[in-house]
């Protein structure tokens, strides 16, 4: 009677602790869906006022056309990026021609006091704001759900029900700290 109740005790302990584990799974799974999600937004809200920038600059740096091509090229590959990794080399290249774009206005005066730039300005820093903490948000999330994926007794559900590790959404420190070059 009480190995009976034991063996019945040790079943409902396992079948709680797998319930438990499958749910955490399910929630963590959605969390970084979701916080994917929420960076893709923030891109996307970049990607739109990338082309308006563009067109800003134009006017009063005609012969630049290299700088503003080669912004409009890694917007686009941004944008057509399929996966985290490629979202994040894309995005390492987008900033990097952003950069540029801002390093032109100090040589032209008269775009740097346009009230229509520093507007395209302060919303795109805005934007990178909400892109670092989203991305932030992003990696902490999937921090915590590939322990999930690696410890110990989770790692036998995630095992079981094909939960794999998710790549982080890593910028590239050299292209933070590299000083941009502008040729004229």
């Amino acid at each position: 009677m009480t190995i009976g109740l034991i063996i019945i005790g040790l079943i409902t302990f396992l079948v709680i602790l797998f319930i438990y584990y499958y749910n955490k799974f399910i929630k963590l799974k959605n969390q970084v869906d979701e916080s994917w999600s929420g960076i893709d937004v923030q891109l996307k809200r970049r990607y739109d006022l990338i082309p308006n920038l563009v067109e800003t600059v134009k006017g009063y740096a005609k012969h630049e056309k290299e700088t503003l091509e080669n912004v409009i090229k890694a917007r686009n590959m941004a944008l057509n990026a399929k996966n985290v990794e490629e979202k994040a080399h894309a995005e390492n290249m987008l900033t990097s021609t952003l950069k540029t774009i801002f390093a032109l206005a100090e040589n032209y005066p008269d775009l740097k006091a346009n009230q229509n730039f520093l507007n395209l300005q302060n919303t795109l820093y805005e934007i990178e704001e909400n892109i670092q903490n989203a991305r932030r948000y992003y990696n902490a999330v999937v921090r915590d759900y590939n322990i999930l994926c690696e410890a110990f007794p989770s790692l036998i559900i995630a095992n079981m029900f094909g939960f794999k590790q998710r790549d982080f959404f890593e910028i590239k420190e050299e292209m933070e700290r590299k000083n941009v070059k502008v040729k004229f």
